[in-house]
């Protein structure tokens, strides 16, 4: 199913809901994943300050993809900037 997130803060219910589908009790869920239960009650009341990488962490678990939609004049300069971004991580690109 497909749900538009208007602001940050819709991410909290849409990770509470999907952890609470799979039946899992949020310290269960914390510790499968490996972040603190604090900081997936967090995310789950879509408070600002979270750190992206465990919240991505926390999404990937849970089966929660996001998608983007951009201007279709966008994809190539969105595909230089990702390999800039490789580059810079000592990646390839």
């Amino acid at each position: 199913m497909k749900i538009k997130l208007d602001s940050a803060s819709h991410i909290g219910p849409l990770v509470r809901a999907t952890r609470k589908t799979l039946r899992l009790r949020q310290d269960d869920a914390a510790g499968t994943i490996g972040v603190s239960e604090n900081f997936l009650g967090k995310v789950e009341r879509g408070e600002d300050s979270v750190q992206w990488s465990k919240l991505f962490q926390v999404m990937e678990q849970l089966g929660i993809r996001l998608t983007a939609e951009i201007p279709d004049e966008a994809k190539a300069l969105f595909e230089a900037e990702l390999e800039k971004l490789a580059v810079r991580h000592g990646e390839q690109p």
